[in-house]
């Protein structure tokens, strides 16, 4: 177990915002999470703050955190065979996508879409990240958690994290209840790849695949991904910072009357769903810079910091961006990143 003090999260967060927590606990195993939760009940119980933290990849620090960070360095996966497919038990604490890279090496299907998304396992089954038509509840098997309030090791099914878009009851109702130890992901020995959302199909046709093998979907994918995304090691970013708005059909067609060639997915019969890149693009923003804080030159929908900025400087961005989509499409755009 590690545990720090007045901790710098500099380098526990892609933005790369400099902010300080009172202190700072890492822990590998079941044990030591149920050690900890013992040992800071009564400054909990006192109402001190406390943040559960993975890979800090969907977090915007907008202050220095006075209470306590947690973060699991919980590794390891065991695959087991079953008549379906392939159960994958992984530690909270694996990054998400080298567990991607092992699937596909193993020939284990089902997370192609999702890769070089940043982060730690940990965090797939409470943001239920998703990406290029695929989303983690569609693999997620169960879920292993401790209880915050009483140590005990809970297994919680799919069905009862109640998944939806960016969503999950950890997310809501569970947050701050529960501390992920282990995500078990139920994968297929069948491929069957998913092509059809965004630029995938046309980019394997350019490198003149037609049937793509697995491996040759998740290396389209990473350089789609490459290209529009910056390295947070480069340019700090939270990766994709909205998500886009699901609204009524008739919303969406009212605004394409006005807006030849108007991208959206369709969810539903009733429902839309319109790119929140598009939008903030037509609102002029892409590429521009407000104070130390901007917007991705390629991808609207990337918020990054250019240099020195603080987490409000793009809390500000954020809003400006919000208020001008709003009152051009009368749509509110909420952020995916979690914002403390």
């Amino acid at each position: 177990m590690r545990q720090e003090h007045d901790y710098s999260l500099k380098a526990h967060n892609t933005f790369g915002i400099e902010a300080r927590c009172k202190r700072f606990i890492e822990f590998e195993n079941v044990d030591e999470l149920r050690q900890v939760i013992n040992d800071i009940g009564n400054e909990r119980r006192q109402g001190e703050p406390m943040l559960l933290l993975g890979g800090g990849s969907n977090l915007l620090l907008t202050g220095h955190f006075n209470g306590t960070v947690l973060h699991s360095a919980i590794k390891g996966h065991e695959a087991t065979t079953t008549p379906d497919g392939i159960l994958l038990r992984c530690g909270s604490g694996e990054v998400w996508d080298d567990i991607v890279d092992l699937c596909v090496k193993n020939h284990w299907h089902g997370m192609e879409n999702l890769s070089l998304i940043p982060g730690e396992v940990g965090a797939s089954a409470v943001q239920n990240i998703g990406a290029y038509g695929a989303e983690a509840k569609d693999i997620i098997y169960k879920v292993e958690a401790i209880d915050l309030a009483t140590g005990e090791p809970r297994q919680i099914a799919n069905e009862e994290c109640e998944y939806a878009y960016r969503y999950s009851k950890f997310k809501g109702e569970w947050r701050n209840r529960y501390i992920i130890t282990h995500v078990t992901y139920r994968l297929s020995n069948t491929f069957s790849p998913q092509l059809d959302y965004g630029n995938i199909r046309s980019e394997l046709q350019r490198q003149g695949v037609d049937n793509p093998t697995a491996q040759q979907l998740r290396e389209v994918i990473i350089s789609i991904r490459n290209a529009k995304l910056p390295d947070p090691k480069q340019e700090g970013n939270a990766g994709s910072f909205f998500m886009n708005p699901v609204v009524e059909r008739s919303v969406y067609e009212h605004l394409a009357a006005q807006y030849e060639g108007m991208p959206h997915y369709d969810v539903d019969d009733r429902h839309v769903k319109i790119p929140a890149g598009w939008m903030i693009d037509q609102c002029g923003w892409k590429g521009k810079t407000m104070g130390k804080a901007g917007v991705h030159d390629k991808q609207a929908l990337v918020l990054v910091n250019r240099g020195g900025a603080t987490g409000q400087d793009i809390l500000d961005l954020c809003n400006a961006i919000r208020k001008d989509v709003h009152q051009r499409f009368g749509i509110d755009i909420h952020p995916e990143v979690n914002i403390v």
